[in-house]
């Protein structure tokens, strides 16, 4: 472990601001409570102690942060820009305290206040500003490039709602405003003076400038002004503090003063609310025109103020435009900023007069791209018609970097039309159609998957064409998590049993974990693994009571599955499953079944009719199983409203089981299925994604293996799937099936569930079918090493013991060297 930081402050430990002892946390809240709460103790709300410690804390992270800032400017140093449409950074307190070191010192000062620190930990808001997967990742990567003193940027939106609060009502999810910023958001710093113009909209022409150049004039009919907010990064005790840069869309005059004296009240501030929807909310419904038209306006806007900081920055240390791929590496997260592509051309040859070749070569020297999916819906088109009324000079230099682009195709493939239709940016069939994923493609110097599968099917599938044109371009980086977050910080029990036995220095080393095998077969050590999860999981039991009213046992095995609810993660498999074990209880009440709870959880988009109804499924089930005493609790089974980062602090450390049975090919990596590993569940789960070096890891025997696999599922359907015909065979899932149909699970009513059943009967395009019979058999297998207590906590001390290859800071570490070939940085805290 690295040394704590030390405050240089002419104070020490005990400068008010900048201090680390409990006595200047304790002067710092108390100065906030008053200077920036205007509360005294005496009548001081819990969120005014919740607000006055955040920015206590704050104070001794911009001191880190200037001392940064600071060094950046005045080195020679490349910087990382992550370019991400969500960053899900979860609660930000907690996390703080870890990286600072200072937990300890809080937890004193605010006793000597008369105020629980657990307390106010529980009232922060969950930022909303990601969704899934996808921001959780972006999260970790900042998490560990500050660790890895790595110079870096996060850029994306500052959204004032998140994508929603789900309820269930009635079985069904219910979709609530996330006013996460009702309170305010103490980590934020709102820079008024950091702001760009982006523009939607207009007309081109040509025109000659002042060298008598040709060039092209953009005139947009609207303007957008995208200002920027700050949150600081602390890396794990080190000074290191890089900036998550969030933009936030204001009209440039938000005020008409004519509209109003001429009596045109809503006119006169109509501006003002056509600009700021675009940073208003998270992911806006695409499903109809004016929902595809806001989310590309969103991209577009973040990407261009971005691009034009990183230039205001550029400038700002004296550097040519020439230099910017030295100075800057810009990942693209996924296909939802690669409209970088373009705009980076457009700022350098529009606005720089920098020439097209040279524009196009640092264009290429700096982006760099991550594909996430390899699912065709969710590789982003945008039509002509939309992009060209949009963004009409992004289109005009979309065609032109096509036209180079299928020049050199033509020059390496001649006479090969099928392949430059194919690798084409638009799309000619239909309805015409950029292809955001090939202009990222084209315009990167790199392009990776994220997990080994993922990497090899990429080049085998959808970038095929490119991976044969470019084959020094392809990367795989598999992802990872922040141990900080999710081991440290969320199971300290777990945190203090690795100190006492292997010494501290693991949570910036996850490799360290290997010293556990030693123990893994220690009966004293393995009693108290068992005290820590026996522990944790009494924690969530008591919250799933409170937040769904369901008594729950926490010595049963806790079989969880939490994530985006999708067909392709197979939710409805797992609820399959649950069906077959309760029918067995009902033909034979005396069964000797491993008692089981079964914790659902996860968001549905609103518009997913197909996920909405499996979350409907799920609590249809829980209705029936949890109230029927021939069960006898036996079974139990829980959809845990509202999964997000704060709700996962609680689930991932409780968790037995770890379901990942997604269908092959179709998950690109994963991040949960690190993160319960890493607190010690098993998992069961298809070779697919990150699961396959997740068994490599673990190690056969430490990982309950079914299904098919890539391969096989592509064989299958290459076959001619029929799922009608498992169904026939297997006369158990052909009874289960008919105990859905018949609305057992829906109070009588047959039509709820038809579309699902008819779905897996008559397509199944996921092969839930298919997989079902090894699926609980490998469950069965499940329930058997359950019964001995003895090899699965060596099993779990083992997965526990294997995670370290998927840490964030192993994959931040392999994106530095093998792609954005930067050296880390030691900052000194300014004297």
């Amino acid at each position: 472990m690295a040394d704590a930081p030390t405050t240089t402050s002419p104070d020490g430990a005990d400068a008010p601001r900048t201090g680390l002892s409990a006595a200047a946390l304790q002067r710092g809240v108390l100065d906030n409570l008053l200077c920036l709460r205007a509360r005294y103790p005496e009548i001081a709300r819990p969120h005014d102690w919740y607000m006055a410690l955040a920015y206590s804390v704050r104070d001794r992270l911009l001191a880190r942060w200037a001392a940064s800032v600071r060094t950046y400017a005045a080195t020679d140093v490349r910087v990382a820009c992550y370019l991400s449409a969500e960053f899900l950074i979860g609660p930000q307190l907690g996390n703080n305290l870890v990286n600072l070191g200072i937990e300890t010192s809080a937890r004193e000062a605010m006793r000597g206040l008369g105020v629980d620190l657990d307390m106010l930990l529980a009232l922060e808001e969950e930022p909303g500003l990601g969704n899934g997967g996808l921001g959780r990742l972006a999260a970790c990567y900042l998490d560990s490039l500050a660790t890895l003193e790595i110079p870096a940027i996060g850029y994306g939106i500052r959204y004032e709602f998140g994508i929603f609060d789900q309820l269930i009502r009635d079985g069904w999810q219910v979709e609530t405003t996330d006013k996460w910023l009702q309170e305010g958001n103490p980590w934020e710093i709102v820079r008024p003076e950091v702001a760009f113009y982006v523009g939607f909209g207009g007309h081109t022409h040509n025109e000659t400038d002042a060298q008598g150049r040709l060039c092209v004039r953009w005139t947009p009919t609207r303007q957008v002004k995208g200002v920027a907010c700050d949150i600081p990064m602390a890396g794990y005790h080190v000074n290191t503090c890089n900036t998550l840069r969030l933009w936030k869309s204001e009209a440039i005059e938000s005020f008409d003063l004519q509209d109003f004296n001429a009596g045109d009240y809503y006119e006169a501030v109509n501006e003002k609310v056509i600009s700021e929807t675009l940073s208003k909310v998270l992911y806006p419904n695409d499903e109809p025109e004016a929902g595809k038209r806001l989310r590309l306006a969103q991209q577009y806007f973040f990407v261009s103020c971005s691009l034009q900081d990183m230039l205001r920055l550029l400038d700002i240390k004296g550097e040519p435009v020439g230099s910017f791929a030295k100075v800057f590496n810009v990942q693209l997260n996924d296909t939802h900023p690669s409209i970088a592509v373009a705009e980076l051309m457009r700022l350098l040859v529009d606005e720089r007069q920098v020439s097209w070749d040279e524009a196009w070569a640092i264009t290429r020297r700096a982006l760099a791209y991550t594909n996430h999916t390899l699912l065709p819906e969710a590789l982003e088109t945008w039509g002509l018609p939309l992009m060209r009324g949009l963004l009409p000079r992004i289109i005009e230099i979309i065609y032109e970097i096509n036209r180079r682009f299928l020049d050199e195709v033509r020059q390496r493939f001649p006479g090969d039309e099928a392949r430059v239709a194919r690798m084409s940016l638009i799309d000619e069939h239909g309805d015409k159609l950029v292809r955001m994923a090939h202009l990222a493609t084209v315009g990167s110097h790199a392009i990776n998957g994220v997990a080994e599968l993922h990497s090899a099917l990429l080049k085998q599938t959808v970038l095929r064409d490119f991976a044969e044109l470019w084959p020094e371009r392809f990367y795989n980086v598999t992802n990872g998590v922040t141990p900080r977050r999710f081991l440290l910080l969320c199971n300290p029990a777990l945190a203090r049993l690795l100190d006492d036995t292997i010494g501290a220095g693991w949570e910036t080393d996850l490799a360290q974990l290997r010293k556990l095998e030693a123990y893994a077969d220690d009966a004293a050590f393995q009693a108290r693994w068992r005290d820590v999860k026996q522990s944790n999981k009494a924690v969530l039991a008591e919250r799933i009571r409170g937040a769904t009213g369901i008594e729950v046992d926490a010595a049963a095995l806790f079989d969880v599955q939490v994530k985006r609810i999708h067909e392709y993660k197979r939710q409805h498999l797992n609820a399959l499953l649950i069906v077959t074990l309760y029918r067995r209880l009902l033909r034979n009440p005396q069964l000797a079944l491993t008692p089981r709870c079964f914790v659902f959880g996860g968001k549905a988009a609103p518009g997913y009719a197909m996920a909405k109804l499996i979350i409907r499924l799920i609590n249809g089930i829980a209705e029936v199983v949890n109230h029927n005493p021939l069960v006898n609790g036996r079974l139990k089974v829980v959809f845990y409203p509202d999964f997000n980062v704060k709700n996962a602090h609680f689930i991932y450390p409780a968790a037995d089981l770890s379901e990942q049975i997604s269908t092959a090919g179709k998950e690109a990596s994963g991040t949960g299925n690190m993160k319960f590993m890493m607190n010690g569940a098993l998992t069961i789960g298809t070779l697919d994604g990150a699961n396959i070096e997740i068994r490599e890891e673990v190690g056969d025997d430490n990982f309950f293996l079914f299904g098919l696999s890539a391969d096989e599922v592509e064989r299958v359907k290459r076959a001619g799937y029929r799922p009608a015909d498992y169904v026939k065979e297997n006369a158990e899932l052909g009874d289960v099936l008919e105990l859905i149909a018949d609305g057992r699970f829906s109070r009588g009513d047959r039509e709820m569930f038809r579309p699902l059943i008819d779905n897996l009967t008559q397509a199944d395009p996921f092969l839930v079918l298919a997989d079902y019979a090894a699926y609980v058999a490998r469950q069965d297998d499940v329930s058997a090493a359950w019964q001995d207590t003895r090899r699965w906590t060596r099993m779990s001390i083992l997965n526990t013991a294997r995670a370290g290859k998927f840490s964030s800071d192993r994959a931040i570490a392999e994106y530095c060297e093998k792609i954005w070939k930067i050296e880390p940085v030691r900052i000194a805290l300014d004297r």
